[in-house]
């Protein structure tokens, strides 16, 4: 029995790995701050959602299972307070407590609801302190032009203030699955910090650009400094060679990414700009949303009634192309001749390139937002994504063999 909790226990703490980063307005080639979260989860399938019903309205990432959007992962509300996090297994050692634990979904939905900027959320850590099960490191900006991480655990935080020149000398912080202020012996994501942290100190200003292409993406490992995208490439997609996978920025369990664009200070909140990719991070696009938008999401990033949005499950089967090893750690295998080869035929290879075109239209209409402008461009983004995902799909199955209206639905596909 007590081998069996400890197996359970290395797998929820695989999946439960994430990397992010806060980058102050001075850091930033606009002198907008940046927030960014890259996702690993044991749930695959996320959503971008609009929720309009107690408190202030946010938008943000659910799980697509989660029909009536209880925990939120990732977002930002009407007054352009965003907040993030990443797991913490350092920050509660040798603490005991009767609390549940893993509540920071639920917890951060509170905080869109009732905060208006970071004091507002320093506040609230204070007012819950010893309520919620928590171990976590919170990345919070706001309309202001504060950003801060709160490394915290059941009963106490420790705050990083980001426009701290002492604090953060580079005018950025980055945080992946150990705390600063925790035990130095335990957490987890070390290698992952190393990656990013090596990446980020070759640029000279930073951009969403920067972190959805290169940082979100970053095939260089922190220990072993081998970068997957420098080595002899296959000649073509069917010239599989395996390389192992492991330790990087983007791994198996990845399963979305959201980079947070705020506001300079002055400007309408409602101005602030979100670019996720609703899906496994190398065969899935960003996809621009505006939160001046509200509720009129692209649908291949949204869905209803606990549906797979398109982008995920098409994310996912091409992502299934690159992990062929069917046996062991299959997760640890990756086909690089099917992400990156020379006659540029990998997967990775073609959505980057498709990706511009999303990026250039987005940024396009990003001063103005004005609503006929971000519907006409929602309505373009759903067709270019389908016919992208068109050409790279492998066949559908004989019509026979496809499940019937009536298993599309609750654990559906939104088509």
């Amino acid at each position: 029995m007590k081998k069996a909790a400890v197996i359970i226990l290395s797998l929820i703490s695989i999946a439960l790995a994430c990397t992010s980063a806060i980058i102050s307005g001075s850091a930033t080639i606009d002198g907008r701050p940046i927030l960014w979260k890259h996702r690993d989860t044991g749930s695959m399938e996320n959503k971008i959602v609009f929720v309009s019903e107690s408190g202030y309205d946010f938008m943000g990432v659910a799980n697509a299972i989660d029909t009536t959007n209880k925990e939120i992962w990732m977002g930002m509300n009407e007054t352009g307070f965003s907040i993030m996090n990443t797991a913490s297994y350092n920050i509660n050692e040798g603490i005991s407590c009767d609390l549940e634990d893993d509540q920071e979904g639920l917890f951060m939905r509170l905080a869109l609801e009732r905060c208006a900027g970071v004091d507002d959320f320093e506040q609230l850590l204070k007012d819950v302190s010893g309520k919620w099960g928590i171990d976590a490191n919170f990345g919070v900006i706001d309309a202001q032009g504060n950003a801060a991480y709160f490394e915290t655990g059941y009963y106490d935080y420790t705050k990083y203030d980001v426009n701290d020149p002492e604090t953060a000398p580079n005018g950025y912080l980055i945080r992946t699955n150990f705390s600063v202020s925790g035990g130095e012996s335990k957490g987890q994501g070390y290698i992952r910090y190393e990656a990013t942290h090596r990446l980020f100190e070759k640029q000279n200003t930073l951009s969403v650009e920067f972190i959805i292409k290169e940082a979100t993406r970053n095939m260089d490992h922190g220990v072993l400094k081998e970068h997957i995208g420098n080595m002899k490439l296959p000649r073509n997609k069917n010239d599989k060679i395996l390389v192992a996978f492991q330790d990087y920025i983007v791994r198996y369990w990845s399963a979305s990414v959201l980079v947070i664009q705020g506001v300079k200070h002055g400007e309408d909140p409602q101005k602030t700009m979100l670019w996720p990719i609703m899906g496994f991070p190398l065969t899935a696009m960003a996809t621009p949303v505006f939160y001046a938008s509200h509720d009129a999401l692209p649908e291949v990033i949204s869905s209803e009634n606990g549906c797979i949005p398109f982008m995920a499950e098409a994310s996912m089967t091409l992502k299934a192309e690159l992990f062929p090893v069917q046996h062991d750690d299959h997760e640890n295998y990756i086909d690089v001749a099917k992400l990156k080869n020379r006659k540029k035929t990998g997967v990775m290879q073609i959505m980057m390139k498709k990706e511009d075109e999303i990026i250039r239209r987005a940024k396009a209409i990003q001063a103005t937002q004005k609503p006929e402008e971000i519907q006409e461009y929602y309505n373009w983004l759903d067709n270019y994504v389908r016919s992208v995902y068109r050409e790279l799909l492998p066949p559908k199955p004989d019509k026979e063999t496809l499940p019937g209206p009536e298993l599309i639905g609750e654990e559906g596909i939104c088509r």
